[in-house]
């Protein structure tokens, strides 16, 4: 298997047409460049988003062109620390346009089989999946690329039923 760096997983939002979706399943995403306003959070400290900027940037760019950039993101309840922090700084992710929701993971629906062994993906244009692999500490491994109808097709069926059980953000009370 072959992966990508999340550099080379960020180009595709320059060529992606109409809608990008992101699936995620974890409930902590902390990464190297993250710990330093995670922290100041949970001291209580206004933390600087500045790490963020080229994300932001970049969602704001492809959102304002007309393009969807939309997640789920399925959490534990309790939630962690991290995804309590995650939806206390949300608002940054919408007002770049993306369209964040939330769905706990006790309300999944019986039965659910998530594709790619339960990672967490990308789905572009219906046509592309970016799969994030992490190692056994949380560090991000990079993405795989899928484009096989087959699997394509299976993250579709997640994803509208998913985004159509899952509660917008402003909704969503931790």
């Amino acid at each position: 298997m072959e992966l990508i760096s999340s550099d080379k997983r960020n180009q595709l939002f320059e060529r992606f047409a109409h809608d990008a979706f992101h699936l995620e399943l974890r409930d902590d995403y902390s990464v190297p460049n993250e710990v330093g306003p995670f922290e100041d959070w949970l001291n209580g400290r206004e933390s600087d988003d500045s790490f963020m900027a080229p994300w932001l940037q970049l969602m704001k760019r492809v959102t304002e062109s007309g393009k969807t950039v939309r997640r789920v993101r399925v959490v534990t309840e309790p939630h962690s620390p991290y995804i309590q922090w995650e939806h206390a700084t949300t608002n940054v992710n919408e007002e770049a346009g993306e369209l964040i929701r939330w769905l706990p993971r006790h309300k999944l629906p019986a039965g659910l089989h998530f594709p790619v062994d339960g990672n967490d993906w990308w789905l572009f244009d219906d046509k592309l999946l970016a799969v994030g692999h992490f190692d056994d500490g949380g560090r991000v491994l990079g993405s795989e690329i899928i484009d096989a109808p087959e699997i394509v097709a299976e993250c579709i069926r997640v994803r509208d039923l998913l985004w159509s059980i899952a509660t917008p953000t402003n909704e969503y009370q931790l």
